[in-house]
């Protein structure tokens, strides 16, 4: 996560928080029904997909997850299996055997412990097998409208590229964000910049002639 060969010139909280405010009405415009792409029908299945998104992408989650969710569409049904049983549909997801382990273990801790309901408090969530703080954070804003910033690498390049943050934990850099960008705007900004950091700001190649955000980017070609 830690930021690289990054021209951050110096600014003030405010100027910072100015322009973070411009950032956000750009990526409004640009992105005005930004959400999550992962594919979901409810609650369960977005916290299990998030699960399987973790060093995987969007894409291979959902080619797999249809027919996962129709063998096992409830957390009393995955709960009931092996992870043996779950292993071939995933079987294309890295990690998919430890993936298999914890998503059972998981819906079993649904069923008993939160009478099979995706609980929507984060420390609650986060004692699930193979849910950590992004997952958690997912979960809750996609799912439950809660606030917060989740930040995945996408999140985290353009965190830095754009001198938003320059910390170096997905903790500390959603923490920061948080404190540019309205409360009531987090879960916007976190799908909005994702969305922008898979298909303009890319990691090899960004496409600054084509960025909405370039006015405001200390780091675009030929600043």
């Amino acid at each position: 996560m830690a930021p690289a060969k990054l021209r951050c010139p110096r600014e003030s909280k405010t100027k910072k928080r100015e322009r973070a405010l411009r950032i956000l009405k750009k990526l409004e415009a640009a992105y005005p029904q930004a959400r999550t792409e992962l594919r979901h029908e409810n609650p369960f299945q977005l916290l299990v997909a998030t699960v399987l998104s973790a060093q995987a992408t969007d894409k291979s989650v959902n080619e797999a997850t249809p027919a996962l969710f129709a063998r096992f569409p409830t957390p009393e049904a995955l709960a009931a299996a092996t992870p043996g049983e779950v292993e071939p549909f995933i079987r294309r997801i890295g990690l998919f055997r430890t993936k298999a382990r914890n998503l059972v273990a998981l819906a079993r801790k649904l069923v008993e412990e939160h009478g099979g309901e995706v609980p929507r408090d984060k420390e609650a969530l986060m004692a699930l097998p193979g849910v950590g703080w992004k997952t958690a954070t997912v979960v809750l804003g996609a799912a439950f409208g809660v606030p917060g910033i989740a930040v995945d690498t996408h999140l985290a390049r353009l965190a830095h590229r754009l001198c938003l943050s320059r910390a170096r934990t997905p903790e500390k850099i959603g923490a920061e964000l948080e404190a540019l960008f309205p409360r009531e705007k987090w879960v916007f900004v976190h799908h909005a910049l994702i969305l922008h950091g898979r298909y303009v700001c890319t990691a090899r190649k960004p496409k600054c002639d084509a960025c909405v955000l370039a006015d405001d980017c200390p780091n675009r070609r030929n600043a």
